[in-house]
């Protein structure tokens, strides 16, 4: 089977989805135990701890964006509670397509 999420380096603070996982399920990435509380396709972030508005979020162990409203272990991470600090946030809408 499929892992579920992966972290893609030991400095990040979120982990990739390596297949859609189900709202409720509950994943286990390098002994941290998620349960999964918004259904998150492939390729998207699911939050490996507390992440507070301003906390950096961590991808290939570098900073690519913020967050903007609070996350819990296993919230989705993406446009609605992060913004990036490198693309204006007009360029992207909250399911992340570009304008």
């Amino acid at each position: 089977m499929t892992r579920a999420a992966i972290r893609l380096s030991p400095q990040d603070n979120i982990a990739v989805c390596c297949r859609t996982v189900a709202a409720g399920e509950e994943v286990t990435v390098e002994g941290i135990v998620l349960a999964v509380s918004d259904t998150v396709s492939i390729g998207h972030k699911l939050a490996l701890a507390v992440l507070r508005p301003g906390d950096k979020v961590i991808k290939y162990g570098m900073p690519i964006g913020s967050i903007t409203r609070a996350v819990g272990p296993g919230d989705w991470v993406h446009m609605h509670n992060m913004r990036s600090d490198y693309m204006p946030a007009h360029l992207r809408d909250a399911a992340g397509d570009h304008a």
